[in-house]
């Protein structure tokens, strides 16, 4: 928004919704107060302040604000970590070494296709203060998207084709397959059952 919406009556404006604490046309009057937390791993890096603001009366001219921002503590550090394998994991030592206590989130891009990455990860961090929060492969993302025709939509899928599909994405050899998929019908046939106890 621009200020020349707002009456020049108002002393001072707080808007909302915006996360970055920001002034309106440079007005120290007009401002976003911003979000005091960070909302999301997206604004880990980000400096969060508040706003106090005082009000003088001036004689003949009404009131006049003046706004002091105050930085806002970090309460606990957020930290995104992204990249392959070896970036991550030398970033988690990194971390470690300056005891960080920090909840991550880990973003893998290598190449490298690492079935087990929750599992190493909870390795990596083992015996430290930090918690990892959320992790997204984007390798896995990148191999099922790629998979997926334009023509396709989950209704035309029955629960086996989508088996199928996960089991090509992690280049499941074939001798293993049909024991997989018979576990994989057992299971699905056990959750059709109790739903329809359930009913």
């Amino acid at each position: 928004v621009t200020a020349g919406i707002f009456p020049a009556s108002f002393d001072y404006l707080a808007l909302g919704h915006l996360h970055v604490p920001q002034k309106v046309n440079d007005s120290e009057t007009l401002r976003y107060s911003g979000s005091p937390l960070p909302m999301g791993f997206g604004e880990a890096k980000q400096h969060k302040s508040v706003c106090q603001v005082a009000f003088d009366q001036i004689e003949g001219h009404g009131t006049a604000a003046s706004v002091q921002l105050i930085d806002v503590p970090v309460f606990q550090k957020l930290e995104r970590v992204t990249g392959d394998w070896d970036g991550i994991s030398s970033r988690i030592l990194e971390l470690s070494a300056t005891d960080s206590r920090g909840w991550l989130e880990v973003i893998y891009k290598g190449d490298e296709i690492i079935g087990d990455l929750r599992e190493r990860l909870e390795a990596s961090i083992s015996g430290t203060q930090m918690e990892i929060l959320r992790i997204k492969n984007n390798r896995i993302i990148d191999r099922v998207l790629g998979q997926i025709h334009e023509e396709d939509t989950l209704d035309d899928l029955n629960v086996n084709d989508v088996f199928e599909r996960c089991l090509d994405v992690q280049n499941v050899s074939e001798d293993q397959r049909p024991e997989l998929l018979r576990a994989y019908q057992e299971t699905v046939s056990s959750l059709y059952e109790i739903d329809v106890r359930a009913e």
